[in-house]
């Protein structure tokens, strides 16, 4: 099953075990990552108040705004490289390795500055309460302080997903997260450093894990050793990154600017549903990115197959992708909701933020295995190397829609549960037109296939 001691075969053998094995270490990751951001959130609920812990919930969806774009470049490099090892391209990997790794480091200088400069004044088009502002301000500026490392973990572990190791990339955020957390409890608790603190914290494990991933590529002694003396960018090999990448940091974008306007127009309902839907969403993407594992290794396993034209096998890999998905998703789903006030409760013990948490839960959480399936539907397709038409169907459904709900169904039921239920609403349409998408994409492919047998 592994090719070699870290590294799982993706092209040949039985394929539903292999998934698994790719997807398990990979969901336990970014679980870990949010470990990060919900260690934040709960040192602050405890121990700072609740304008703190709005503050910090306040600042999620317009940091995703602002990184998803270089995100994006990063899956680009996944499928590239996913490709040329399954087309034993063993002399190109390097290549994309150093073209990789350079990338993630000058966009990540990039966005250390803008996100210093533009952090008030996007917040404040925003409308985040003013009790709230300042803190939210000097959180984000500190946060963006640690971009480099995050742009350099975030296209290492990719790198490294694209040969099939995803124990090392776990093994990297399991430290990581113990630092951020031990620091948080030091910072919060004992120096009493508010929102600082925690910013403080995510900085510096986000340094540690970026280091261990840029550690890693630099021993390995197979075609992704990584030689720092010689990093450079690949023009040829950096547009095929960006014509994979950039249409999904795009989407990335777009969802990110649609979730932008919602949290807008939630801040009008005052800093106690914010906190709410703070913790609310900090459990729920706890289940997101359980799911959203597969959406990575759908990205892989079909990126490998479609270079070795195992297509047979794409198929194979969108099908277990999407089981897994809602098999996944469902129990997880059920299963907060039905420990919601418990969970809840560990971010804040404001009776009334746990209640604004629960309307949040009761009208997106429960359907988060729908969002699952919407969203492992584009790494399928992107991993059989198309890019463009999944963004086009994801900024059709996840922005268009919801921004046309909030103009009009929102405006004439206003009201906190209404504003909710366009999550739910976007993510079944748009699972709908990505699965046509799927089958025209599969019967092309199929008739290519033909006419070169």
């Amino acid at each position: 099953m592994f090719g070699k001691a870290k590294e799982i075969d993706m092209i040949h053998g039985p394929v539903a075990g292999k998934i698994l094995l790719f997807a398990i270490p990979l969901m336990c990751s970014s679980i870990l990552q949010l470990l990060f951001n919900a260690a934040d959130v709960v040192v602050l609920g405890r121990f700072a108040g609740d304008n703190s812990l709005a503050a910090v919930g306040s600042t999620s969806s317009l940091v995703n705004l602002i990184v998803q774009l270089f995100i994006g470049l990063s899956v680009g490099g996944n499928v590239i490289t996913a490709r040329a090892i399954g087309e034993g391209k063993k002399d190109h990997v390097g290549a994309i390795v150093r073209t990789a790794v350079t990338t993630s480091l000058v966009s990540g200088a990039f966005l250390l500055v803008f996100g210093i400069l533009i952090a008030k004044i996007l917040l404040k088009l925003m409308d985040v309460p003013e009790e709230v502002l300042p803190l939210s301000t000097l959180y984000m500026r500190i946060y963006f302080c640690g971009m480099p490392f995050l742009m350099l973990y975030n296209f290492g572990s990719a790198l490294l997903r694209a040969k099939g190791d995803t124990r090392r990339p776990l093994l990297f955020l399991m430290f990581a997260g113990v630092i951020n957390v031990g620091l948080n409890c030091l910072f919060v608790i004992v120096f009493h450093m508010d929102v600082a603190g925690v910013a403080l914290a995510t900085v510096i494990s986000q340094a540690v894990s970026g280091g261990l991933v840029l550690r890693c590529l630099c021993r390995e002694k197979d075609m992704m050793k990584l030689d720092i003396r010689h990093l450079g960018i690949d023009i040829g090999i950096l547009k095929k990154m960006m014509r994979i990448g950039l249409p999904a940091g795009i989407q990335g974008v777009v969802f990110s600017f649609s979730n932008v306007i919602i949290q807008s127009s939630l801040n009008s309902f005052g800093a106690v549903v914010m906190a709410g839907s703070a913790a609310a969403s900090s459990v729920g993407d706890f289940i997101y990115v359980s799911m959203n594992a597969f959406h990575q290794t759908a990205l892989s396993f079909n990126g490998q197959n479609m270079g070795a034209a195992r297509y047979d096998r794409v198929d194979k890999v969108t099908g277990l992708c999407i089981g897994y998905v809602v098999l996944f998703g469902t129990v997880l789903s059920i299963g907060a909701y039905a420990a919601g006030p418990a969970l809840l409760g560990i971010y804040s013990t404001s009776a009334a933020v746990i209640a604004a948490g629960m309307v949040r839960m009761r009208n997106c959480t429960l359907f988060y295995e729908i969002c699952g399936i919407m969203d492992v539907m584009p790494g399928c397709i992107r991993g059989m190397g198309y890019s463009i038409l999944p963004m086009a169907v994801s900024i059709l459904g996840s922005c268009v829609l919801r921004l046309g709900w909030v103009a009009t169904v929102f405006q004439v039921d206003h009201t906190v549960e209404n504003l909710y239920l366009s999550y739910p609403v976007s993510w079944v349409i748009t699972f709908a037109v990505h699965i046509i998408c799927y089958m025209v994409i599969r019967k092309r492919i199929r008739k290519r296939a033909a006419a070169l047998s």
